[in-house]
């Protein structure tokens, strides 16, 4: 199991991992931040209620959070191929992983912001502020560590994504349990990448604490 060229498909699959994982959760806040600011500044209690707009973006972004992501993922792979060329090893994961992802975001940072104390917004409007500085100077800073913390939970739930991916021909640390683990009936190896995968979780669950504590205006 430990043999050389095992070690270096270990280290090649960890790789993997953090650059599909790190890749798709950047994109999916590409896409998902502005989406869930939408929706709440949309929302009919919102700072500039849109129902319409909010109930379209809602029922969209609830369509694809029920798909299953192995679903999505099949489903996509023609598409997949368009993008990037071909529908198999770590680049070829990212574009299903950003679509899976987004829509999570978009509600992760939906619930973070609406956490803002409304008195702090009736505060901002009433001095005249606009829906964009109350976006940027009231919202984002308030519901700061509360994004943060939701970030690290996107990105451990992508990293899950990530994992499953390996079923299809990702790459990564999934494919390497699901490849020499699981088809090879080599448990020993199928163990060890849970563990990989539960370390790489807890880093990311730890400097997403940190960061949200480090910010926290209540905890100074």
């Amino acid at each position: 199991m430990f043999s050389p060229k095992m070690l270096q498909l270990i280290g090649t699959g960890i790789l993997e991992t953090f650059y599909m994982t790190l890749g798709s959760t950047f994109m999916a806040y590409v896409f998902g931040l502005p989406l869930g600011l939408i929706l709440v500044i949309s929302d009919p209690a919102g700072i500039h209620p849109m129902p319409t707009l909010n109930k379209v973006l809602g029922t969209i972004v609830n369509l694809l959070r029920s798909v299953p992501f192995l679903i999505l993922l099949m489903a996509l792979i023609p598409t997949t191929r368009k993008i990037v060329g071909t529908s198999i090893g770590s680049t070829a994961m990212i574009p299903p992983l950003i679509i899976a992802a987004f829509p999570f975001v978009a509600r992760m940072v939906e619930s973070s912001v609406k956490e803002v104390d409304a008195g702090v917004i009736e505060a901002a409007q009433s001095m005249g502020a606009s829906t964009f500085q109350i976006v940027c100077k009231v919202l984002l800073p308030e519901a700061k560590p509360s994004l943060l913390m939701g970030a690290a939970i996107a990105t451990t739930t992508i990293l899950g994504y990530s994992a499953m991916a390996g079923i299809v021909g990702g790459g990564g640390l999934g494919a390497i349990a699901i490849n020499y683990g699981y088809y090879r009936t080599q448990t020993n190896i199928l163990w060890v990448m849970v563990v990989f995968l539960s370390l790489i979780v807890q880093l990311f669950q730890t400097l997403g604490e940190k960061a949200a504590r480090a910010v926290d205006k209540r905890v100074r």
